[in-house]
């Protein structure tokens, strides 16, 4: 069953690539069993750098191929959305992620990216509320839950 994680009002340290050799991933990221939630932490970081809206987590591993994690979150605007993402689009590569695939991006209404083992949904408010994603993906008891 997904569970879901919300982690708006969490400060969380900003990882950046400051002082690190580039093209050589740290040893906290290294692939492993637990690699997809070291990403996770990277993605979280960046998010909260920033000042992403409303950042929803949900757990889908075994429930689809698609990756491990969702994230959800909502800019204010176009441009926001659009910040946001380039943001963790550059804090992905510092971090050795890797290039991740990116659409929506010249919109800023809707932009999608997926690392692999996460996929990043970053939103206007008004068009997250439409597709209400979250909704979609959490578990039946765990609907409409937000802390």
């Amino acid at each position: 069953m997904p569970v879901l994680f919300v982690t708006k009002g969490t400060t969380l340290t900003t990882v950046h690539a400051k002082g690190r050799t580039p093209g050589v991933v740290p040893k906290s990221l290294e692939r492993g069993a637990d690699a997809a939630a070291r990403a996770l932490e990277v993605v979280l970081a960046s998010l909260e750098d920033s000042k992403a809206e409303d950042i929803v987590t949900i757990n889908i591993a075994g429930k689809s191929a698609l990756g491990d994690y969702m994230v959800v979150v909502s800019g204010r605007s176009n441009r926001h959305v659009s910040a946001i993402s380039d943001h963790l689009i550059t804090d992905l590569k510092a971090e050795g992620l890797g290039s991740a695939r990116v659409e929506g991006l010249d919109s800023g209404d809707w932009v999608l990216i997926d690392t692999g083992d996460i996929i990043i949904h970053v939103f206007r408010p008004e068009v997250r509320e439409f597709y209400n994603i979250e909704k979609m993906w959490a578990a039946p008891d765990e609907e409409g839950t937000r802390h």
